[in-house]
């Protein structure tokens, strides 16, 4: 039984390999003219697909450095210096500007790590909505790099946050500014440079993406697309870019 269960698995990574695409473009851009017919996203087209999955996301990892000294807690003297990545909400509160919206509780890691100095980073992927098995290597991910800059009340209340933030959010309504819990407030991680990967690199734009182009993708343009496996829509509006055709020959190819 064992043998049989091995022969199997071995057919499928067979099965596997020979849809990937050659070796030399799995994690770099493919060159001006590749046998490949797929068409590799322009740098402002990702940054709409990007820009999308924020606007459907709503958790990702907060990555900061640990200070050299902190006296209000006790931690291991190995770690300073030490980059920590930690789970966290954010919310598409700012859709004008592409600025994550994060509800910051002043005894949490990250945020005592900035305060003592360190820059922070927010690191997010998409997940696949419509339950279809797909290469998490093939998926969008990317990472914003940038500063919190917290929110004046005249913002927090023209721009309806809390209704935005719980709306991604339903159970931070415990800790909102002003709780009895702990101590918190609005900031706005300012995003200062995005690096972007694609999927795999024959067939999706790999490197960072200007901040400019980040800015300038209109809300228009984040409704008018589609984003691999989003739930309904197959590959979407994305497969003429990336070669599928919208067949699910095509499709179930990459779903490795």
């Amino acid at each position: 039984m064992m043998h049989f269960q091995l022969a199997v698995l071995f057919l499928v990574s067979l099965t596997s390999a020979s849809n990937l695409p050659a070796p030399q473009h799995l994690f770099s851009n493919a060159g001006i003219k590749t046998e490949s017919s797929y068409k590799i996203p322009t740098v402002h087209e990702s940054a709409i697909q990007a820009r999308r999955v924020l606007h459907l996301e709503n958790i990702g990892t907060l990555s900061t450095i640990f200070p050299s000294t902190h006296s209000a807690e006790n931690r291991p003297s190995d770690v300073s210096g030490a980059p920590i990545g930690l789970m966290d909400y954010f919310g598409d509160c700012e859709r004008g500007t592409g600025n994550p919206t994060i509800l910051a509780i002043s005894i949490a890691t990250s945020f005592k790590n900035v305060a003592a100095g360190s820059n922070i980073t927010l690191s997010l992927r998409w997940h696949p909505q419509n339950g279809r098995p797909y290469s998490a290597a093939a998926i969008p991910r990317f990472s914003l790099v940038g500063h919190l800059e917290q929110l004046t009340a005249e913002e927090v209340l023209s721009q309806n946050v809390a209704a935005c933030f719980i709306s991604y959010h339903p159970d931070a309504a415990a800790w909102l500014p002003g709780n009895r819990i702990h101590e918190s407030k609005w900031v706005r991680l300012v995003v200062d440079e995005v690096y972007w990967i694609g999927g795999f690199g024959d067939r999706a734009y790999i490197g960072w993406i200007p901040v400019e182009e980040w800015q300038s993708v209109t809300e228009e343009e984040i409704e008018s697309i589609r984003l691999p496996g989003e739930k309904g829509h197959g590959w979407g509006s994305w497969s003429s870019w990336l070669g599928f055709g919208g067949g699910d020959k095509q499709e179930q190819a990459w779903e490795l």
